[in-house]
């Protein structure tokens, strides 16, 4: 009986930090460009970050509402199921090592050693002009998770005269991390 209440409690400590869904919806007349992060949050090791923000681009009115919304189910399987999926993640597994992994790397597979040990946590992002290489000035931040932690700066709410944004976790049977930007 205690080995089953171990497992049972090692695996709900696991899901706890687990990387979960990721879903950006973009109701903004604007171009999302940037980059977006999942860390351990109790030690902010290991990391795992898209390796070039500036092809990530989520555009204008791309949302759940239409269909269009950014979603990630995990590192491997975005690329074949995402509308915008990330060719190469940079993952950190200590204080001075990153590696540029593909997509379908083996230690990306769902339910690894580094998607139960990471969680969406941040995005650093700058609106564009949709269609246009013509940045909105003023609408860029980094927003994430508010939680207190030494890897990351990030608000979870923030608002210009362009538009705002706010990120949120959903958390039940499921994990699901929440990106929206307003108008």
């Amino acid at each position: 009986m205690k080995k089953i209440l171990t497992i049972l409690a090692v695996t709900a400590a696991s899901m706890a930090y687990s990387q979960g869904m990721f879903m950006l919806n973009n109701y903004s007349p604007h171009d999302y460009r940037g980059n977006l992060m999942a860390i351990n949050l109790n030690g902010c090791i290991p990391a795992v970050m898209n390796n070039d923000p500036a092809t990530m681009v989520v555009p204008a009115n791309s949302h759940m509402g239409n269909g269009l919304a950014w979603k990630i189910e995990n590192y491997r399987d975005q690329f074949s199921t995402s509308l915008y999926p990330i060719n190469n993640w940079l993952v950190t597994l200590g204080p001075s090592s990153s590696t540029v992994r593909q997509w379908n790397h083996p230690s990306l597979m769902p339910n690894g050693v580094i998607a139960n040990n990471t969680r969406w946590a941040t995005s650093k992002f700058q609106m564009y002009y949709a269609g246009t290489g013509n940045k909105v000035i003023g609408f860029n931040e980094s927003v994430g998770d508010a939680t207190p932690n030494t890897c990351i700066t990030s608000v979870d709410y923030f608002s210009t005269p362009d538009g705002s944004a706010e990120w949120f976790t959903i958390t039940g049977t499921e994990t699901i991390t929440y990106f929206q930007i307003y108008p």
